[in-house]
């Protein structure tokens, strides 16, 4: 019994860290899945706190590993424990049974699991802290009060401390479809020998007060004018794995013209500012982008802003007179959230290859950068 304790203690608490440190460097992911789930529950009141709630969830869940791994205060963690997962499962078990939430984000965007692996996982995880539950009392601490103590402010500490970096710069470890190296034009298109959806046409009609439904194919034998069309659609037979990794990548001009494979296409290199929002014509890293604006000018390098909030961007262009020498471009919100996790994201591209990307506060790193590429 002694050995079967320490054994799920030690699996549920590095499990535990883990989990909240591949949180942890990509917090805004799993801010963007919580708003995910209040938009399924119509719980848009909440989606202003999402990343307050992503960055306390996540200190929560590595300092919880931390204190079951040092025995701490079983009796109260035990509880914390058990009432998590319960969430953590009700969560999974809804996205996995009502199929409105293809991934739960448990391990963030470097470790995808489907709804069922991670359903199949909390439960896995449900069985092991049940039974640190009822057997609490015979955990023993490792240590004394005060370098438990020590060591879970330190947890704790350094778990908002990273992600505070990453939402100032960027993830560390960059687990997104728009890595360096990434060649956006080759992930826009489906994996080769992926396989489609398999889907067939369905008709439904009405008769007699019933609702009848049936494929192309099997019409029924006494189909005349008394059945009334209700809808035709593709009904899914079999589910294909011919999804590309970078999705709903469009670059529209103001005017509404799709300029999308001619930007990508376009030799050499190229800069794409990546702007969420701007709530203001002069922005706290305004002097550094101007200094990149100039050294991309006299290397005639094209300059582009991508925005789902074209009117702002368009403000902040005219006032720093920008307007004759860069082109705003419309994109879908989530593809630039996707692409940006940090408002605003630089990226250096040669032809459709992403060789570089800043954040906001790194432009200084991306002057130097930018200085030391030749004239195109």
């Amino acid at each position: 019994m002694k050995y079967s304790i320490s054994i799920s203690r030690i699996l549920v608490g590095v499990l535990f860290i883990f989990s909240g440190l591949i949180k942890a460097n990509d917090p805004l992911g799993l801010s963007y899945k919580m708003q995910e789930f209040f938009e399924v529950w119509n719980f848009h009141l909440f989606d202003h706190f999402t990343l307050a709630f992503s960055v306390i969830m996540i200190v929560f869940e590595i300092v919880a590993g931390v204190a079951i791994l040092l025995g701490w205060r079983m009796k109260l963690f035990s509880w914390l424990f058990l009432l998590l997962i319960i969430f953590f499962t009700f969560l999974t078990g809804y996205a996995y049974l009502s199929g409105k939430v293809k991934e739960c984000g448990c391990f963030g965007n470097c470790i995808p699991l489907t709804s069922g692996e991670s359903f199949t996982k909390d439960l896995v995880l449900l069985a092991l802290i049940f039974f640190l539950f009822i057997n609490k009392d015979k955990i023993k601490p490792l240590f004394t009060s005060v370098p438990s103590l020590v060591l879970l402010f330190f947890a704790i500490i350094a778990s908002f401390s990273l992600q505070w970096f990453v939402l100032r710069h960027l993830p560390i470890i960059d687990c997104m479809p728009y890595q360096k190296g990434v060649n956006i034009p080759v992930q826009m298109k489906p994996p080769v020998g992926s396989i489609p959806d398999s889907t067939v046409i369905s008709f439904v009609y009405n008769k007699d007060g019933k609702e009848i439904e049936f494929t192309a194919d099997k019409f029924p034998k006494d189909f005349d004018s008394t059945y009334k069309f209700v809808k035709r659609y593709d009904k899914l037979i079999r589910k294909g794995n011919a999804e590309a990794s970078i999705k709903d990548f469009n670059l529209i001009t103001i005017e509404g013209t799709d300029s999308t494979d001619a930007i990508l296409a376009q030799k050499g290199y190229k800069l794409f500012m990546f702007v969420k929002e701007m709530d203001n014509t002069s922005p706290e890293w305004n002097k550094e982008f101007n200094v990149i604006f100039t050294f991309a000018k006299s290397k005639h390098i094209p300059v582009y802003f991508i925005t789902a909030n074209a009117d702002e961007v368009k403000a902040y262009v005219d006032k720093n007179n920008l307007g004759a020498d860069i082109t705003i471009f419309k994109c879908d919100a989530t593809a630039i959230k996707t692409a940006a996790r940090v408002n605003p994201t630089l990226y250096l591209l040669r032809q459709g290859v992403i060789m570089d990307k800043w954040a906001g506060a790194d432009f200084d790193k991306a002057i130097i950068d930018l200085n030391s590429l030749r004239e195109q």
